[in-house]
């Protein structure tokens, strides 16, 4: 089921800051009021797609901020992994440089409250906990405003990477909308033209392009 229009679900949970400063206590409430949160997951660390993706996030980095907008990763890794891939050079597949928060969501209930995990808890014949699926999470990215309402959200499966530009993009677009009323038409991006969210708005903006 989509977040789109709720509340983010709230955690507290284990991340590495800065590339290198583990803390037991990290929240994305610390941003309510503040900053919008680009808040995404990916499947695990020291794997394939993944670097390339934590990687462009850092590239971008310097964007996101100069839009008033925080990125922070997530995956089921423990802290222990993220510092240690942290440390590793890009070199040897590493994610060395990177300096966002990384989430370790070793219970897996924040994977799960976003809607992202890729299985689930449940039983056996015998009464006996198990693990149905992958314990890892999707490809999930989620915008949330500065109320904490998710107002955007994709999904993607393991081997589709997802793209950072366009991430960026629909933080421009709910930031144009918030400051100006108007709404993004399809491929809009910064510096072009939205429309009016009326049946005149529609006519004029289609008769122009």
């Amino acid at each position: 089921m989509s977040l789109v229009g709720k509340k983010a679900p709230s955690f507290v949970a284990p991340a590495v800051l800065k590339g290198y400063e583990v803390i037991e206590d990290f929240s994305l409430d610390q941003y309510l009021g503040k900053k919008y949160v680009v808040f995404y997951f990916y499947p695990k660390d020291f794997t394939f797609v993944c670097p390339t993706e934590i990687l462009a996030f850092q590239e971008k980095l310097a964007a996101f901020e100069a839009k008033d907008t925080v990125v922070v990763g997530c995956s089921t890794d423990t802290e222990n992994s993220h510092f240690a891939w942290l440390s590793m050079p890009k070199n040897k597949g590493g994610i060395e440089g990177v300096k966002y928060p990384l989430v370790a969501d070793t219970a897996k209930t924040i994977a799960s409250n976003y809607g992202v995990l890729a299985g689930d808890y449940d039983t056996d014949e015998n009464g006996h906990l198990i693990f149905v699926g992958a314990p890892i999470a999707y490809r999930g990215t989620f915008l949330i405003d500065k109320e904490g309402i998710v107002r955007h959200e994709t999904i993607n499966d393991f081997p589709l990477g997802r793209n950072i530009d366009e991430t960026l993009r629909m933080v421009e677009a709910l930031q144009h909308v918030e400051k100006y009323g108007e709404v993004c038409p399809a491929n809009w991006g910064e510096g072009k033209e939205a429309m009016k969210a009326t049946v005149e708005g529609v006519a004029d903006y289609l008769a122009k392009n």
